[in-house]
């Protein structure tokens, strides 16, 4: 099969062809530096992504703290990750890098929070 992607690793924005048989990468062209080549293998063999959302807070000076992973997750796990971290109520305050959950279903990414919420 031969699929096209377009880099966001870098700002060239490259577009990147690869050619490829289930997760055997027979080829890829198209990429002007070597993270090209290994951002679609990536694709192509482990797809991961990064989450970024939010937690809810009670006797916050907000009702919510941003948050977000520490390391990219299978994105076929997004959903899961998802659903644990709405489970997820701090009590504020709450600081910026406080580790919301720790290794995210033994994913190995923390969730952390990147806003701080006072007291009300």
């Amino acid at each position: 099969m031969k699929r096209t992607f377009t880099c966001i690793v870098c700002p060239n924005g490259c577009e990147i062809d690869a050619e490829y048989e289930g997760t055997n990468v027979l080829s890829v062209t198209g990429n002007l530096c070597p993270k090209g080549k290994t951002y679609v293998t990536q694709e192509l063999v482990d797809p991961r992504r990064t989450i970024a959302t939010s937690v809810r807070v009670t006797g916050g000076a907000l009702p919510l703290a941003s948050v977000r992973l520490t390391a990219a997750v299978p994105k076929a796990r997004i959903f899961d990750v998802m659903r644990e971290i709405n489970q997820k109520t701090l009590d504020a305050p709450v600081h910026i890098g406080d580790v919301v959950i720790s290794d995210i279903l033994g994913l190995g990414s923390d969730v952390i929070v990147t806003k701080n919420v006072e007291k009300a």
